[in-house]
């Protein structure tokens, strides 16, 4: 693992244990930034191995809200594979795990989402929309779900 580009232990750690991370300098091979429709550096785009892309970070993050969106995008994996469960509970962990990152508030939204589609029970959507309502009130996230509460 290059520590000059995770130089953090826990988000190195992190990304040898769930990833594959490969690294394209723009420089060297511009053509694959247009591949990638990468518009910015740092971008990070979390892919499934046949390519399909299921989340995408543009620009630097502390530790912190990189680690967030490293599980918000396994999340968003297991959620885009209807494995609502295995979702929901990584949704859930990093909601609780990153709580004051613009991540936590997207978690708890899909976590939701991912409790409605295992069970059709939409009161597990009113749920969602009121804990976003009163964690993150001025999220966009809130703002989405607030359909949910009525």
């Amino acid at each position: 693992m290059d520590a000059e580009v995770y130089p953090q232990e826990q988000v190195a750690k992190a990304v040898i244990e769930h990833f594959v991370p490969v690294k394209i300098h723009i420089k060297e091979r511009p053509q694959d930034f247009g591949r990638f429709k990468a518009e910015w550096t740092p971008t990070l785009i979390l892919a499934e191995s046949d390519g399909t892309e299921r989340h995408r970070v543009v620009g630097f993050l502390p530790a912190d809200d990189f680690l967030a969106q490293l599980h918000l995008g396994l999340a968003k994996a297991d959620f885009s594979r209807g494995q609502f469960g295995a979702a929901k509970t990584a949704f859930e962990m990093v909601a609780t795990r990153h709580p004051l990152t613009d991540a936590a508030p997207e978690a708890v939204y899909w976590a939701a989402v991912s409790d409605y589609k295992a069970t059709g029970n939409p009161e597990f959507l009113k749920k969602g929309g009121v804990d976003l309502r009163q964690r993150w009130p001025q999220s966009e996230w809130a703002k989405k779900g607030s359909v949910w509460v009525g």
